[in-house]
């Protein structure tokens, strides 16, 4: 039981870390591998250690929302460079972190 509670505490530090990493970074225009790195690794963090089975289905739902709107929406956004990059930024943690989510969901649904 405290394992799990420590790595829902660890999961809930990266997606927050990631989160501000991502807003400050993408606002300042700050874009270089190693950050990108970073940010696609707290992702991943997250959706190996922060989705519950109950939540699965609500963060696919947001995730994919997310990541649709922000492809179709590019063209809007990018007449604002500072959102342009913290919906860029953003992206680099949400896409990794929906995507272990979504391989997740498929294995415990191949288990059914």
């Amino acid at each position: 039981m405290a394992k799990a509670k420590k790595t829902n505490l660890i999961g809930s530090w990266a997606f927050l870390l990631g989160v501000i990493l991502a807003i400050v970074l993408g606002a300042m225009g700050v874009y270089s591998v190693t950050v990108a790195w970073i940010l696609v690794i707290l992702g991943v963090i997250v959706g190996l250690l922060n989705i519950a089975a109950e939540e699965t289905t609500p963060f696919l739902m947001s995730g994919a929302v997310l990541i649709i709107a922000s492809a179709l929406g590019g063209g809007v956004v990018g007449i604002i460079p500072v959102l342009q990059g913290i919906i860029s930024s953003l992206l680099l943690i949400f896409v990794p972190a929906t995507i272990i989510v979504a391989i997740k969901n498929v294995f415990v649904l191949a288990r059914r």
